[in-house]
């Protein structure tokens, strides 16, 4: 086992977005998965107690249309939908333990309404007339100056809806001030820095309250509001309420105060077009309900495919449950973890997969295990003993700065530097000269594998533990761990 860091076992709270029922999951959600399950398991690892958090936002226009025209009764079609993500998930080796919510949950609804009596009963909700350009896609309001050729720039093929009615609104140019104050005060608030100067710049523009509900006679399918079914909430206002409604708020308080203030807040893992819904409008909405701000919110870019945003009009989706199929689970894991930016866009395509596949797996990794442990069956009288396995400093502040690419490079220089080894000592030569040398550096070789297949448990579980089972029974893998794909 790996010394731990923190042994008095404090908690950590971590969450990914959920993701709209309206399509099934496309390969963007399943790096922001794979991405918070590492560092979960990293958490895990160095000894912290984990909430670990998913779930699926089923209200709203956009599912409430796609449920018509499926010609389905929208609780039906979400129900569908909500099950073909909880299946996607085991399929990425995420971890059995993850908490699932559904925005359709009665706990959960209930908890949206409190949550609307807490910021209502602060003064910030009121009632006005509404007219505004609507981008369903991103399902926001859009300025003017937000627009490329009036068209939303994240969803351009898609043609923006003008809304003209009475809702209930959200005083967000109140809490101004406080945003930018949260943000000089929390500079790790947002990862990376640059899209924390992105929504720094953002707020102190200047802001517009937002629209919080919809007139049920035109879109029925959200939550009620309080005292007014004639509304009902706008989605994001209902959806952001699960990263506290999961926990147990607002009944269970024991476990409210030990996820949410205990634990220093939660981690959001988010893609950059939720940059301003969850680092400005949710923690606006914390501060009107007089609770503590998120810890971290982790900003991924978009995945693309041949520098092409990936979409099905363009035909160039990527299904991670096919990829996971012809290559398995910890391969799409390391293509995650390191061939793709943790922050930036990055590109996908099955040609970069499969020759990352070959290079680094199956002719590094794969193979590397092969030679060592070969070596060591072969001259060694027994296990080598690994008990206090360490992990190395640069890999430790690589991954608690959620730089996963690079914690993830460390473990490959770490696999190049024992290759290297081999090729500058040469055992299976020395072998049968001088043993007892030849021994010794078979003995640390296994040693250094141990400290690889400890760095590789929280990217890649699987083949750790396949290496610790190796290495602890002093035993060659009979077939190869990554078999090359042709």
């Amino acid at each position: 086992m790996p010394k731990k860091i923190h042994s008095d076992s404090r908690p950590f709270y971590i969450t990914t977005t959920l993701p709209y029922v309206n399509a099934d999951a496309h390969v963007g959600h399943a790096v922001e998965f794979v991405r918070a399950d590492i560092i979960a398991r990293y958490k895990k690892l160095t000894g912290y107690e984990v909430f670990f958090n998913t779930g699926t936002d089923e209200h709203g226009i956009k599912v409430f249309r796609k449920a018509v025209e499926a010609g389905r009764e929208p609780q039906a079609y979400v129900d569908e939908y909500a099950d073909r993500f909880k299946k996607i998930l085991p399929i990425l080796g995420i971890g059995p333990d993850i908490h699932f919510i559904r925005t359709t949950d009665k706990h959960h609804m209930a908890a949206a309404q409190e949550f609307w009596r807490r910021c209502e009963k602060k003064g910030d909700i009121y009632k006005k007339d509404y007219r505004v350009k609507y981008c369903v896609g991103c399902e926001l309001e859009k300025t003017d100056s937000e627009l490329v050729n009036d068209r939303c720039s994240i969803h351009p093929s898609a043609t923006l809806e003008l809304i003209e009615e009475e809702n209930y609104f959200f005083k967000f140019s109140k809490y101004q001030k406080d945003l930018l104050r949260l943000y000089e005060n929390n500079p790790k608030l947002v990862i990376p820095n640059s899209r924390l100067g992105e929504i720094k710049a953002f707020v102190a523009r200047g802001l517009e309250d937002f629209s919080i509900s919809r007139l049920a006679s035109k879109m029925p399918w959200g939550v009620p509001v309080p005292g007014d079914e004639s509304h009902v909430m706008y989605v994001w206002f209902d959806a952001l309420v699960n990263y506290i409604s999961t926990i147990g708020w607002p009944d269970n308080q024991h476990d409210f105060e030990k996820w949410w203030n205990e634990s220093g807040g939660v981690v959001q893992y988010c893609g950059k077009d939720n940059l301003r819904q969850q680092s400005a409008m949710w923690q606006a909405m914390l501060m009107s309900a007089d609770l503590n701000p998120s810890q971290t919110i982790v900003i991924d870019g978009f995945i693309t495919s041949e520098g092409r945003k990936m979409s099905k009009s363009e035909g160039n989706v990527v299904d991670p449950a096919v990829v996971v199929g012809e290559y398995g689970t910890e391969a799409f894991r390391y293509f995650v973890a390191r061939e793709l930016h943790p922050f930036e866009d990055s590109d996908f395509t099955m040609d970069k997969f499969k020759n990352a596949y070959n290079s680094h797996l199956a002719n590094g990794l794969g193979n590397l295990v092969s030679r060592v442990m070969k070596m060591a069956s072969s001259n060694l009288a027994g296990p080598v003993s690994v008990s206090d396995v360490v992990l190395p400093e640069n890999f430790v502040k690589a991954i608690d700065e959620y730089e996963i690419q690079n914690a993830t490079n460390i473990i490959w220089e770490y696999i190049g530097a024992v290759d290297a080894k081999i090729q500058e000592t040469q055992p299976f030569k020395l072998v049968k000269t001088n043993k007892e040398e030849a021994v010794v550096i078979i003995k640390s070789l296994v040693s250094e594998l141990a400290v690889i297949s400890e760095m590789l448990l929280p990217i890649l579980p699987e083949t750790s533990l396949k290496i610790k089972n190796l290495v602890e029974t002093n035993t060659s893998p009979d077939t190869p761990i990554f078999p090359r794909r042709d």
